[in-house]
């Protein structure tokens, strides 16, 4: 209960405070290439339930996604699309899916179905909480794009090593997290940005 008032208060004031930043965005996104301002992503959460996950769009609009993941200098990236990954500016409209109790602050990042069907079994005790806008995995990977880019094969090393890994941390989030964790957590993202 404590975490969704958390929740729930905080991302209400970060979308008044990030109001201007989102604006500025939202204009960026409309003048680097045709199409609309947000991104939205049909991603698996709490129990289950399916959920459209909210980000500024960073690539050209008619750019196919699939595979479901982007390696850094990715052509179908814009160029204002580069700037917004690189600062993270991109999930500031997550704080929507937070304020709406389809994520938290802190929690195991919500995955595309492709992925939480192949290691369902382990998804079961992870989508027993909340997915979020950070975690321990955000930190560990928050070069991500630039690992898959050096991989000849990035899908492959997604499922082979990335993917696990993250498993691996959102079990022990799940199993011992606590509010003092998420607080750390949060500092934590905030300093690597």
């Amino acid at each position: 209960m404590g975490k969704r008032i958390f929740d729930l208060v905080f991302s209400a004031l970060g979308l008044i405070i990030l109001s201007p930043v989102i604006l500025v965005a939202a204009i960026g996104v409309k003048l680097s290439s045709p199409g609309p301002v947000f991104f939205r992503q049909e991603r698996v959460g709490r129990n289950f339930n399916v959920f459209r996950i909210c980000k500024f769009r960073t690539m050209r609009s008619n750019a196919v996604s699939d595979p479901p993941i982007t390696v850094y200098g990715d052509p179908r990236v814009t160029r204002f699309g580069r700037f917004l990954r690189r600062t993270k500016l991109d999930e500031i409209p997550q704080l929507f899916n937070v304020f709406k109790g389809e994520m938290s602050f802190v929690g195991p990042r919500p995955e595309v179905r492709f992925y939480v069907e192949k290691f369902r079994a382990d998804y079961e005790e992870i989508l027993k909480v909340r997915p979020g806008i950070t975690d321990e995995a955000s930190i560990e990977f928050r070069h991500e794009g630039a690992l898959l880019a050096a991989a000849s094969d990035p899908q492959d090393l997604y499922l082979r090593q990335v993917l696990p890994r993250k498993i691996e941390l959102a079990h022990r989030y799940v199993r011992n997290g606590r509010m003092f964790d998420d607080l750390s957590i949060i500092i934590r993202t905030l300093m690597h940005l």
